[in-house]
Order: structure tokens, then C-alpha cells, then sequence
């Protein structure tokens, strides 16, 4: 009984991330143009703040995954996200310092947050689409936080098409129904693989 215990302990305490991504998107799917997010809206940006910052443990952090080119289109001031383990994918030998961790690939940013998990809670994919799909398409996804947003802007950045095995479910930390600001509906949807 005593070593079927130990054993559930640290098989769990050895499990791999689940990815949670967290975007916003526009009628047409777009999430994006010229670096730059079509839309300002203030409780969309809180709401994004607060899923990817929140944790039950205050010795522990989220990490934020995204691309280089997401990371290149943080205003300075903003990078690094605060409060957050910021995590670079790509393919160059770039190094941010303290600022960001760098990965080659999705398996390996796993593999590195798995290594950390005393300091890590969740991990949130962040951008852009070729990380999003790329996420989704991992046996390590979790969950897809997205806000639909409900009005169409120029984007030249798109969210990947949702795959069909995809359900909505309801979170209790997500906000109901539809929301508006400066005229501009929107609302909150959760989705998991079924």
C-alpha cells in the first residue's frame, strides 16, 4: 500500500505540463496585425493578465511559452511579462539572459518545464499561430482559453483552424456570457479535447 503511494507521488510529480493556450480572436480568426493586436480592449488585457499570472502557490510561477516573433512584439516595457517565466521558442541561438528562457521546439520547452516543476504551476502557449497549432496538436495539451471577439478587424495574423475533437466546457474562473467594451462584444470560451 505504503510503495502504491510513492509510486502515484512521484509518477505524478515527474507528469508533463499540460499546455493551456490563451488567445483572442476576431470574427475572421485573426489575431493579429503588423506585430500589433487590432483591438484595445482594457478587461480582455486584465483577464488575459490574470489567467496567465494567477497561482494557488505563491512559491510558484506560470510560464508564458510564445514565439520569437510574439516576444519581439512585447513593447520593451513590457518585456519581460512580469510575475511570469518567460519562454522563447526558436530555432536561432539567441540568448535573453534572466529575461527569457529560449527552446528549440515545443517537446523540448516540456521537457525543460518538466525539470523546473517545483517552481512552475501552469503553462500558458501565448503565440503566435504556428505555436498555437503546434500546441494543439501536442499530446500535451490541456485546454484552449479563447476569447471570441465579436467583430471583424484587418488582421494579417490568424488563429489555426480549432480541431473537430475540441469541446466547450465551462470554467468557474472564466467570466459568463457576453461581454462588452467600447461597443465591442465579446465572449470567453473554454475548449478541451473530448
Amino acid at each position: 500500500m505504503y510503495t502504491r503511494l510513492l509510486h502515484r507521488f512521484y509518477s505524478s510529480a515527474n507528469m508533463p505540463p499540460k499546455l493551456e493556450l490563451i488567445a483572442a480572436a476576431c470574427e475572421n480568426m485573426g489575431i493579429g496585425i503588423n506585430g500589433d493586436l487590432p483591438w484595445r480592449l482594457k478587461t480582455e488585457m486584465a483577464f488575459f493578465t490574470r489567467m496567465t499570472s494567477d497561482t494557488k502557490d505563491a512559491n510558484k510561477k506560470n510560464v508564458v511559452l510564445m514565439g520569437r516573433r510574439t516576444w519581439d512584439c512585447i513593447p520593451d516595457k513590457y518585456r519581460p511579462l512580469k510575475g511570469r517565466i518567460n519562454m522563447v521558442l526558436t530555432s536561432q541561438s539567441l540568448d535573453y539572459g534572466d529575461k527569457a528562457i529560449t527552446c528549440k521546439s515545443i517537446p523540448h520547452a516540456v521537457e525543460v518545464i518538466t525539470r523546473m516543476q517545483d517552481q512552475v504551476e501552469r503553462v500558458w502557449v501565448i503565440g503566435g499561430s504556428s505555436v498555437y497549432e503546434a500546441a494543439m496538436k501536442s499530446p500535451h495539451f490541456g485546454r484552449l482559453y479563447l476569447t471570441r471577439i465579436k467583430k471583424k478587424f484587418e488582421c494579417d495574423t490568424f488563429f489555426p483552424a480549432i480541431p473537430s475533437d475540441f469541446v466547450l466546457i465551462e470554467d468557474p474562473t472564466v467570466p459568463q456570457g457576453i461581454q462588452e467594451e467600447k461597443e465591442i462584444e465579446f465572449i470567453y470560451e473554454v475548449y478541451e479535447r473530448r
